[in-house]
């Protein structure tokens, strides 16, 4: 039995972690799936993920092949089996779409020919320059079907409630990305028809007649009227459009599951996947948990899988993945966890021009951030390379291959097309080893958060359809994307965490904002908000909520009309926005509890008459107030309206002064440290640190002032991390502090690698350890206190045994 439940993933009962990789059994000769799948386990995987290309498996209507007969690489049955034979769960993801560099993102050739009406039609009637289709036109719904009672066949019999091994299936695969990207969204006449049906559900017909001055009833007028809207109502149609189309991706998920279901695939998760990592960062990736989290929380049983393409994480990166997980645990019911089903590993050299080198420590940095959130499946993609064979039906495209790679596919991989490894696997397979190696207990715990979360507003990333003859659409958009991340996140969001902040996010469209449940709340705020949004901030004031600003506060709601409910609710009046030019070298001073810091350059800054609130910076010259600290109700709110530098110790103070202290510190003069704790009901816990830069830091960590780990100084090596337990157990041995990573847990012996010039492991238990020349034991107060004598850039591995 599979279950969700309580943020956990629970087979037979047992919560558990999943490390998948991604192996292309299609792109692999048969005689060669035995090598990857041993290479698998020697990266420390328990579970292998694949694509199953529809493209492939049914390239001509109703002939099928899932046994290889036609390819031997196509032997799905036979790949599942030997995974099983291996010991190994799998992971499921049958498409339709599987994207994965496959011609026509993995659709056969046949659907389009047979049903031409589901290739959309965008923006003034153009169209679709991507390879997308109407989801729910009724031909690609057939076709699908059929598929699905075709691919299923297989899959039901193979479940883990099956005895089986397949532990998970994903319904399609990033839903809506291509319509993203390339701005196309599905205008068809079909789906006009039903959306106009839709907005007379959704408003009045007095309503509908004042947002849209045409009929909805003719279809030549709404065809116009939506394919090339006027500027009149243009930013009313971007909103709707973006609703309705959650709307139609949550029907779409609903519908290939009920397939799925209908052809005997119950009682295991579905997975829906999120886009929208863009250019190594993640300012983007919202946007997919805008289009798509109306779909994964419509029911129980789901669960979202992320798309992490960041290359390194480094002092660039690492508060984008941070803030994203926290985005999506936001918008998740409270039995949701948090996984990624498409979790970048190798070293990114995807054009093999070399241009892509990642670090070593690029997926084990990730991984670690990614588990301390709160991760339980991570499914490294892509695991290892392979080949594209060609069709047996050439489309003449110039290649005739299955994907438009060439002959070659995945050479960024751990593992190469030929089956060779390229540096990163070492670290991987490290970090996947420690991780499984406390994997029971990590499976059971939750971040530990301070009194501040950050905050999420789904619409502020619903941007995805622009039109683009709308100068009004693009003035509203701009302002929203220059505000709703880049310095938020780089400024006050960076600094929180290398202030020692551990942060959540909350919702605050969709869910209730309670003081008591999120005392402060950091807020990336643009000029435009929802009504409702602003009016229940303006509650949450009055009602003892703290409020910590980054960006403009509005002045209108999100279609462009005066909206000043919380200017209103704080006081103050904004006056203008002020802007850096290449003659005007804007500067901010401050004062009061922010002085004195130095005058600062800013690029924008936005004005107000702040009425009898306490001003905290200043436009120099000008005297004109940009932040402020203000008294609301029984709450508080600081507000700072111009960009900054990130100043840890501006954000610390201001976080302080609303009630929010990071319990979990240290005492290292340098930056680049990102640190957080995760901890089980019981108590038992983890430290996570990571050393992003690349040299040796000395740190001391604390905890609300008092030092952990005996108060020793911890030596955290160039660009490593580490996971350190606190009152971990293991059976009759409780692992009260160690500077030590634990590599494996087992009855009689305990293995850990090393991490300092001098290792401290302490122990309570009644066992005796048996002596061994690398270390020395001594008895104390009812511990047991291990000393290493191997210096860790020496020799890293040290085992306990036990006597029996």
């Amino acid at each position: 039995m599979i279950e969700i439940k309580d943020k956990q993933i629970l087979i037979d009962g047992k919560p558990q972690i999943i490390m998948c990789g991604e192996i292309h059994y299609y792109r692999l000769k048969p005689e060669d799936w035995q090598d990857r799948i041993d290479k698998l386990k020697e990266a420390g995987c328990n579970a292998v993920a694949s694509y199953v290309p529809w493209l492939c498996h049914e390239p001509a209507e109703g002939e099928f092949d899932f046994d290889g007969h036609t390819h031997p690489e196509l032997n799905l049955i036979g790949f599942i089996d030997l995974c099983k034979e291996n010991e190994l769960y799998f992971f499921v993801r049958p498409g339709p779409f599987i994207m994965a560099e496959m011609k026509n993102e993995g659709l056969p050739y046949w659907v389009y020919t047979k049903y031409p009406e589901i290739i959309p039609v965008g923006w003034d009637g153009n169209p679709a320059t991507t390879k997308t289709v109407d989801y729910l036109a009724p031909g690609f719904l057939e076709a699908s079907k059929n598929w699905y009672r075709a691919v299923m066949a297989v899959v039901a019999p193979r479940l883990y409630t099956n005895g089986g091994n397949i532990i998970a299936v994903q319904l399609d695969n990033e839903i809506g990305m291509l319509a993203w990207v390339s701005n196309c969204p599905d205008l068809t006449d079909s789906v006009l028809s039903v959306f106009a049906a839709w907005l007379k559900q959704r408003y009045s017909a007095e309503q509908l007649s004042a947002r849209y001055p045409f009929s909805l009833d003719d279809a030549e007028a709404r065809k116009t009227g939506i394919r090339s809207p006027k500027e009149g109502y243009a930013p009313e149609l971007t909103h709707d459009l973006g609703y309705y189309m959650r709307n139609r991706a949550a029907r779409y998920v609903a519908i290939l599951r009920s397939y799925a279901e209908e052809f005997g695939v119950k009682d295991v998760p579905f997975v829906v996947n999120i886009h929208g990592t863009d250019g190594g960062r993640g300012f983007t990736f919202p946007i997919g948990i805008s289009q798509l989290y109306e779909a994964y929380t419509q029911a129980p049983g789901y669960l979202s899988g992320s798309d992490i393409y960041f290359g390194d994480l480094d002092m660039v990166t690492f508060q984008d993945l941070y803030i994203i997980n926290g985005f999506m645990d936001a918008v998740h019911t409270p039995d949701q966890p948090l996984t990624s089903v498409e979790f970048n590993c190798g070293d990114s050299n995807f054009g093999e021009t070399y241009g892509g080198r990642n670090d070593p420590s690029a997926a084990d940095f990730k991984a670690r951030m990614c588990i301390a959130q709160g991760n339980r499946l991570l499914n490294y993609y892509l695991l290892t390379g392979g080949y594209n064979y060609r069709m047996d039906m050439p489309p003449s495209d110039g290649n005739d291959r299955i994907a438009f790679t060439g002959e070659r596919h995945g050479f960024a991989a751990p593992i190469s097309p030929e089956g060779e490894y390229n540096y990163t696997f070492p670290r991987m397979a490290r970090t996947n080893k420690t991780i499984l190696a406390v994997g029971d207990k990590l499976a059971r715990m939750n971040e530990e958060r301070d009194d501040v979360s950050f905050a999420f507003i789904p619409d502020y990333y619903m941007t995805e359809y622009r039109y683009p003859g709308s100068e009004r659409v693009k003035e509203i958009l701009q302002n929203i994307e220059g505000n709703r991340a880049h310095g938020a996140w780089e400024i006050m969001g960076r600094a929180m965490l290398l202030a020692g902040y551990r942060f959540g996010a909350t919702d605050i469209q969709n869910k209730l904002l309670d003081p008591s449940a999120t005392p402060v709340l950091a807020l990336p705020s643009a000029r435009y908000m929802h009504g409702h949004i602003q009016r229940k901030l303006a509650d949450y004031l009055h009602a003892g909520g703290k409020l910590l600003v980054y960006g403009e506060l509005p002045s209108f709601d999100m279609e462009g009309k005066p909206c000043t409910i919380l200017t209103e609710a704080l006081g103050v009046k904004p006056l203008g926005l002020l802007r850096d030019s290449g003659h005007f070298y804007l500067s901010i001073v401050s004062e009061g509890w922010a002085a004195p810091r130095p005058e600062m350059r800013a690029y924008v800054a936005q004005t107000f008459d702040v009425g009898g609130q306490t001003p905290i910076m200043r436009v120099y010259g000008s005297g004109e107030v940009t932040a402020f600290d203000a008294k609301v109700g029984a709450g508080r709110a600081i507000v700072f309206g111009n960009s900054y530098r990130c100043d840890i110790d501006l954000f610390r103070t201001a976080l302080e002064l609303l009630g929010a202290k990071a319990e979990l510190t240290h005492d290292c003069k340098y930056h680049g440290i990102f640190m957080t704790s995760t901890a089980t009901n019981e108590g038992e816990r983890f430290v996570h640190v990571l050393n992003l830069d690349g040299f040796d830091k000395e740190i001391g960590i604390l905890e609300n002032g008092q030092p952990l780990f005996g108060g020793r100084k911890l030596l955290l090596q160039s660009k490593d991390g580490v996971m350190l337990p606190l009152n971990v157990t293991f059976g009759e041995v409780k692992i009260v502090y160690s500077t030590a990573e634990i590599a494996k847990a087992e009855n009689d012996r305990l293995e850990f690698r090393l991490t300092q010039p001098e290792d401290i492991i302490v122990l309570e238990t009644d066992r005796e350890v048996i002596p061994n020349e690398s270390f020395t034991v001594r008895k104390d107060d009812g511990r047991t206190w291990i000393v290493s004598r191997q210096h860790a850039k020496v020799n890293d591995s040290l085992t306990l045994h036990f006597v029996s």
